[in-house]
């Protein structure tokens, strides 16, 4: 399914973003560098609980990672004791605040006057306080993307959350480095109206975290939060995009996800499914001497179940292909792009507890069950027509445990979509993470004291504040005659001071862009150390090239010695022998090459110039001006034929 295949105006798809960027400035609440370490530190063990919020309410999100019963391992990576959680945290970064008001100014928002931490509950083990700090800094803002204006609902600062390493059964290790790194999130009204509109709004807000050329690049060091809904559909945040460009994926995915709820919920509703009254049944004993080598494997361990429950009416509901539900219309049947993937959802909402997974009625027989052994199954769980059944194996409590979860998924099937947060996958779809947080998880944060925001700092930022990027790329495709594209480029990968500082000193501005653009990329393919070349270099070999004692095209040779040898520009050009050749040496040179290729001028003619305006570049590449090559070549090209 793509965005053609669906009018999302009359599904009044409503999409809201928000943004993480890491800044580039040292830690949030510490003085501890902002990067990632490999090394690994010393290890320690922590194990999170909910607590009640300042009215004695337990978040629901909370309550929802507690009952996994992880343990958590932290690996310190020579971080120190804030991030530890065995100090209390120094001052906030006035640096990345300055930063944040910045971004705050360019998106037209509105300043508060004061600047108060707050602490929200997240007890995925993601931070060892069991909770992150964030701030607000501005409201009410806005940003306008291809003449369209997007609401700024709120602009935070927070803390990065630690850096997941690996997961296995009941153990999550993190490693500390990422945690305290100062985050700007950048929070839009839910004004977005397409899965690519909200590809091109991300696009635009990343370009104004970079205008102000103080935030980390790379992967991972910018991250969107989804949030989509759809008419009769619910609020889900999809958390973890890392790639602009599968944005749209995501919603596309999102959008079709939501669709086949809302079919699942009106088929339970036409078979008069109110509510769901099931029990969690051992059927181990149905199952004893079972031919499935899954089941077989587990029932042989102490203390392993398999365990079932009966679902009332759900029948052909829980497949995760197109599945033809009873007494619908063929022909209705073929044209629907849904898909009914109910089975999938209670799988995820199993996985939280901790089991492998779940095995479903409409996806049997399968896994080595027998149609006898359906039948027995069937049988043992009071299954008549029109129901379905769900079974999972594994240790008896957890597996009850998982069932329950996959029971309230059940009864949220009746009433729709439920409101979530689920997790981006590599392919674009989604898993189940935990249900939405809700006012419960935010108290205040009395370790750190509120920060005044006075004119004198909101003036001093004003008057420092960068072009918007739009504005800057029109302004150097008219300055430098560069394309859209080259000027995007630039701005994009943060080399338009490099490029304006130099063409500003010496003109050229095709050559410099293309060596930023090309030569440099190209050299690093090529398996060279490019973070030799310094801008001290490029404005050395520039304003050489500006005084013409080398022609353009040695540039990318004369970068690459450069860079090799770590050689300074002068020994380069000895080396090189590119040293600027005069017009009548030039001439020299190219009437020896006409003189040595009399055959090839008789056979070809005036054809014959492209062929020798190869062997003259190898001869005088460097040493003067491709261009006047080409001049000396065609005129005495020409005489020798007349």
């Amino acid at each position: 399914m793509n965005e053609h295949d669906i009018d999302y105006s009359k599904l009044n798809l409503k999409v809201g973003l928000e943004i993480h960027q890491q800044l580039d400035t040292h830690k949030l609440f510490c003085d501890c560098e902002s990067k990632l370490n490999e090394k690994k530190g010393i290890v320690f063990l922590r194990r999170l609980r909910p607590t009640q919020s300042e009215m004695g309410e337990i978040d629901r999100a909370a309550v929802a990672e507690a009952q996994k019963k992880l343990c958590f391992y932290y690996q310190t990576a020579d971080t120190c004791l804030v991030e530890a959680d065995e100090e209390p945290p120094h001052a906030a970064n006035d640096e990345a605040i300055d930063i944040t008001l910045e971004a705050s100014f360019m998106s037209n928002a509105k300043i508060v006057d004061e600047v108060h931490f707050m602490r929200k509950v997240v007890i995925d083990g993601s931070n060892t306080a069991g909770f992150q700090r964030t701030a607000l800094v501005a409201l009410d803002g806005f940003i306008e993307v291809n003449g369209k204006k997007i609401g700024i609902s709120t602009i935070c600062l927070e803390e990065d959350a630690a850096r997941k390493i690996e997961e296995k059964k009941g153990e999550v290790v993190y490693r500390l480095d990422r945690l305290g790194i100062p985050l700007i999130e950048i929070a839009t009204l839910p004004q977005i109206r397409s899965p690519n509109e909200a590809k091109e709004v991300a696009e635009y807000i990343g370009s104004l975290l970079r205008a102000t050329k103080k935030v980390k690049r790379g992967i991972g060091t910018i991250r969107e939060d989804v949030n989509i809904s759809i008419a009769r559909g619910a609020r889900v945040e999809i958390k973890g995009v890392q790639e602009l460009k599968m944005i749209p994926k995501y919603i596309e995915e999102e959008v079709a996800r939501q669709l086949g709820l809302i079919d699942v919920k009106n088929e339970l509703e036409r078979r008069g499914i109110k509510n769901v009254k099931t029990r969690v049944m051992d059927i181990s004993s149905v199952l004893k001497n079972t031919r499935s080598a899954i089941i077989k494997n587990i029932l042989s361990k102490t203390g392993r179940k398999v365990i079932g429950i009966r679902l009332v009416g759900f029948e052909a509901l829980l497949g995760s292909k197109f599945c033809a539900l009873p007494k619908a219309k063929k022909e209705k049947e073929k044209k629907s792009p849904v898909k009914r993937r109910l089975g999938a959802e209670f799988a995820q909402y199993a996985k939280t507890i901790g089991i492998e997974g779940i095995i479903h009625s409409d996806e049997m027989p399968a896994y080595g069950i027998t149609i006898e052994e359906i039948k027995n199954i069937k049988s043992a769980l009071d299954i008549e027509e029109g129901d379905a059944f769900v079974i999972a194996a594994g240790e008896e409590e957890m597996v009850r445990n998982a069932l329950n979860a996959v029971i309230e998924r059940a009864k949220q099937a009746i009433y729709c979509v439920p409101e979530e947060t689920r997790d981006a996958q590599p392919d674009g779809t989604t898993t189940y993470s935990r249900p939405l947080p809700g006012k419960e998880r935010m108290y205040p944060e009395t370790d750190i004291k509120p920060i005044r925001i006075d004119q004198k700092r909101i003036e001093k930022i004003k008057l420092g504040l960068p072009e918007l990027p739009e504005r800057k790329m029109k302004r150097m495709v008219e300055t430098y005659k560069l394309n859209e594209q080259q000027a995007e480029q630039l701005i994009d990968e943060n080399l338009d001071i490099i490029f304006e500082q130099i063409v500003n000193k010496y003109g050229m501005a095709a050559v410099i862009s293309r060596t930023l653009l090309n030569t440099l990329p190209e050299l690093k393919n090529e398996g060279i150390d490019v973070n030799k070349i310094s801008v001290d270099v490029l404005d050395n070999v520039f304003s050489q090239l500006h005084q013409k004692k080398f022609a353009k095209e040695a540039v990318p040779e004369l970068l690459f010695y450069i860079a090799k040898h770590d050689a300074d520009v002068y020994k380069a050009v000895k080396a090189l022998k590119i040293e600027k050749l005069s017009s009548e040496e030039a001439e020299r040179i190219i009437d020896a090459i006409l003189k040595n290729k009399k055959e090839l001028i008789k056979d070809k003619g005036m054809s014959a110039l492209s062929p020798l305006m190869g062997i003259a570049m190898k001869e005088l590449r460097g040493k003067i001006d491709g261009k006047i090559i080409n001049e000396i070549l065609k005129e005495k090209l020409k005489k020798k034929l007349s």
